[in-house]
């Protein structure tokens, strides 16, 4: 089973590179299931209904998300919705709207167990440990005949993702850490053949800070006051993702699957 996950998709911009990009990239790694994570994909920050069934006729088939995916009060009817693809971090309290983990049937090629969860390091919001979430979820699926699990990690500290991977060494097929925007180049088999990458990375422009206006982010920095996000959208525009291969649970190999757009 091979499996693609794509970095943050930053705003408009990057719903067009993914439009532009991921179906030559689907076809010629035969990828059987597309994963990104979809927590900015509205205005840099935020998700909607829309922008959702956007991504998904692109080729995307499930959406993880983290703390963005909260900001608009409109869009949390829509996260219980089990027809809308998407999921929000596990550990946060079980009262807010939404789900953190869903299994997903690929027919033939069997089940995939995919699950959402937040750091706690340097992270805004009073959650439980994504440790003990993760013990939980995977408990509650122990009986299920899967082909494979994958763990999203929504987190700032390094240390934090590389201690949740170790963590869970040998008891899902990946660790997949997102947040900081930035692609890390430490995509590797773990010891008990867990996949594992720190960042996978963003999709948006490749001039920016982290998807936005570089003069824009640069002035608030200066000043030390926070701002509005906008997002960077001249060329040329970057696409990161991960693939991965996966055997009777196990994963075989991890790539980086990075591309530079000129234009769209």
């Amino acid at each position: 089973m091979k499996i693609l996950f794509l970095g943050e998709i930053i705003g408009r911009t990057g719903r067009q590179i993914v439009k532009k990009v991921l179906p030559e990239i689907k076809k010629k790694y035969k990828v059987d299931l597309c994963l990104a994570n979809g927590e900015t994909i509205t205005h840099g920050k935020g998700v909607s209904r829309e922008k959702v069934e956007e991504i998904v006729t692109c080729g995307v088939d499930f959406l993880t998300s983290g703390n963005h995916v909260f900001r608009y009060s409109n869009f949390l009817e829509d996260l219980d919705d089990p027809a809308l693809p998407i999921l929000r971090p596990a550990n946060y309290v079980s009262s807010l709207p939404g789900r953190g983990c869903e299994i997903l049937d690929l027919g033939r090629k069997g089940r995939v167990l995919l699950i959402n969860l937040q750091g706690r390091v340097f992270m805004p919001h009073q959650i439980e440990s994504p440790f003990e979430a993760a013990d939980r979820i995977l408990t509650q699926n122990s009986q299920e005949k899967l082909a494979a699990a994958i763990v999203d990690f929504h987190a700032e500290a390094t240390s934090e993702k590389q201690s949740l991977g170790y963590f869970l060494d040998g008891k899902v097929s990946a660790v997949f850490g997102t947040h900081t925007h930035v692609a890390t180049a430490d995509q590797r088999i773990l010891p008990q053949k867990t996949a594992y990458v720190s960042d996978i990375g963003m999709i948006g422009s490749l001039n920016s800070i982290l998807g936005g206006e570089i003069t824009t982010i640069v002035s608030q920095q200066q000043k030390g006051m926070l701002g509005d996000f906008e997002v960077a959208s001249d060329p040329p525009f970057l696409f990161n993702s991960v693939l991965i291969e996966i055997n009777k649970g196990k994963a075989e190999t991890i790539e980086r699957i990075d591309r530079i757009v000129k234009s769209l």
